[in-house]
This record gives structure tokens, C-alpha cells and sequence, in this order.
């Protein structure tokens, strides 16, 4: 599906190559840290009482939980749980 305009999809793709790589990697950085923010914040009202061990779990699980086997995936969350 596109909801963007020929048009508007070549403007945006022109202004974000003209960008530098440094710039890039800094919105780049700014969009994973709001991304992150929005998930812990949904995480802690889904559940307000979780530990930072339990947030941790879960913002993985989030981000990267469909990435990796089942195996893998709990030996990942053994170590962020320590």
C-alpha cells in the first residue's frame, strides 16, 4: 500500500540523501530512542508494577521477538533477567 505521492516519495527520498551520514545516524538514533520510549511507556501501563528486569524482558521481546528461535530468545532473556 502507498498513501505517498510519486512526487512527495522522490522529494523525501532527494532531502534524506542530501543529508550527511552523521545526520542520518542521528535521526536515525532519535527515531529507535522515541520508538523505545513509546514501548516502555505502553509496557508500564499494561503492567504497572513490572520490575525493570520484567521491562527489559518485555522490550525485547518487542523489539526482537519474532528474530530469533525459542531457544535463543530464552537464553537472551535469562541474561537480561540477571
Amino acid at each position: 500500500m502507498r498513501d505517498t505521492t510519486p512526487e512527495i516519495a522522490e522529494l523525501f527520498h532527494r532531502r534524506l540523501t542530501a543529508l550527511s551520514g552523521e545526520e542520518r545516524l542521528k535521526m536515525g538514533c532519535s527515531m529507535h530512542e522515541t520508538a523505545r520510549r513509546l514501548v516502555l511507556t505502553s509496557l508500564k501501563t499494561q503492567n504497572p508494577l513490572a520490575s525493570q528486569t520484567e521491562l527489559r524482558q518485555a522490550l525485547f521481546l518487542r523489539f526482537y521477538g519474532k528474530d530469533f528461535e525459542p531457544e535463543t530468545i530464552e537464553k537472551i532473556l535469562r541474561v537480561l533477567g540477571t
